[in-house]
């Protein structure tokens, strides 16, 4: 089922998420049991969603891994805090719902209100991304009618913007692609236009959804993050799912498809939400993170910020992540920086030295305190024309999860709450 007419109360409740296509089997709601693949986010949430709203019904998680959590890991050493993968949250009120039903409110802080600096680096040195550097980029668009292009829908990042080194940053930040190779109606469906309009200016629909937000009103520019890092999150998800009677959980539990668990299980298809990567979903590429601490007196040439993206592939390391500079909760030791390295496969010949060099040159030539390596993390691919693709996509099951809804924990939030609705 894919909705693409919602009411004003949709919009102001969504926002933007309604832009992006929602597969809800349209007898889910009429399901008895339901089975949710996948014990990630995604699934963690929808099952918490459903659980809570409708104790007549029952839900069972199926995890292929011994522990549950999908892609969502925080690694800790001393105090050390630093998140593998998603690590804060943009503003959207289904996240700040989420927290306040979980009673994560006393954990949930908005970002340091200095740390709003982005760069870029290119040709050797950082280049603020700023209102000035914006407006060039707005007024080559214009000049170059991307947007009114790109509407048109199935166009590249890189045809959306004209400025190259910008677009690949962008896409290589979220996606870890370059841009020519990312559907621009997946990452910026509000400047494409993806999708229905709202039924009245978006002026009015983002006054009436700043007044929505539980808790606090967070800031123009500014993101959020929960204290102890996004394992916070999980641990809680499981705890109250854990409490709730007719919510069950099956880890090292593998199926590879929705065909094959509704034969082997018994259960009708449609009942079904997969909220894992499907295996016919080839496409995608791997990216390392490694964490690099110094103390405050050998960064002191760094200024507080949001972080550095690095378009040229020449570089392995495709961005720097400012972790103690953004989190108003504590990342590191008293006069102490930690900042998280975004590491492409395809950029570096798996040697961990070659990495600690590099952030030599780009962070501090000081030896820094602490050096690691966290692990790797599989990316999907959301190819030109991926989001179009979407509304032709008729499967017999309800589809979810980072591999189809997108990497930010806003997109994967939001779907989780609006399947939920459907009860």
């Amino acid at each position: 089922m894919y909705r693409d007419s919602f009411s004003f109360d949709d919009w102001v409740r969504y926002g933007d998420e309604l832009r992006r296509p929602i597969l809800i089997h349209p007898k889910l709601s009429s399901s008895k049991e339901v089975v949710i693949v996948g014990g990630g986010l995604s699934g963690l949430v929808i099952a918490y969603r459903i659980g809570v709203k409708r104790p007549d019904i029952n839900v069972k998680i199926l995890e292929k891994r011994p522990m549950l959590g999908g892609v969502i890991e925080t690694w800790k050493k001393d105090d050390w805090i630093c998140d593998l993968a998603v690590n804060a949250s943009r503003p959207h009120p289904s996240v700040w719902r989420l927290i306040d039903d979980l009673g994560l409110e006393k954990k949930f802080e908005s970002s340091n209100p200095i740390a709003t600096k982005r760069w870029i680096y290119v040709n050797g040195k950082k280049k603020e991304i700023n209102l000035f550097y914006m407006i060039k980029i707005a007024i080559k668009m214009m000049l170059n009618r991307t947007i009114s292009r790109a509407r048109k829908g199935g166009c590249s990042v890189s045809e959306l913007f004209p400025e190259r080194d910008f677009a690949d940053a962008m896409t290589l930040g979220i996606v870890n692609d370059t841009a020519g190779n990312v559907d621009a109606d997946f990452l910026f469906p509000n400047l494409t236009k993806f999708g229905k309009e709202p039924p009245k200016k978006w002026k009015k629909v983002n006054k009436h959804i700043q007044k929505s937000f539980p808790m606090f009103k967070p800031k123009k520019g500014t993101i959020a993050s929960i204290e102890g890092g996004m394992e916070t999150l999980i641990r809680t998800l499981v705890k109250q799912i854990n409490e709730l009677n007719n919510v069950t959980v099956e880890i090292n539990s593998e199926y590879k498809s929705p065909e094959e668990l509704a034969d082997k299980k018994g259960i009708p298809i449609h009942s079904i939400i997969w909220a894992a990567p499907l295996f016919n979903q080839t496409d995608e590429s791997k990216i390392s993170i490694f964490a690099v601490g110094y103390r405050n007196v050998d960064v002191e040439s760094q200024d507080i910020g949001y972080g550095t993206l690095i378009p040229d592939s020449k570089i392995p390391i495709s961005g720097i992540l400012n972790e103690t500079d953004v989190h108003s909760s504590r990342r590191a030791p008293k006069d102490h920086r930690l900042f998280r390295l975004m590491v492409p496969n395809n950029r570096w010949n798996g040697n961990p030295i070659v990495i600690k060099e590099c952030a030599k040159n780009l962070i501090s030539n000081k030896e820094p305190v602490i050096f690691e390596y966290l692990g790797e993390r599989y990316i999907p691919s959301y190819p030109p024309g991926y989001m179009l693709s979407l509304k032709k996509y008729k499967p017999d099951f309800t589809h979810s999860g980072w591999g189809f809804s997108g990497v930010s924990i806003t997109h994967v939030i939001a779907e989780a709450e609006r399947i939920s609705d459907i009860f």
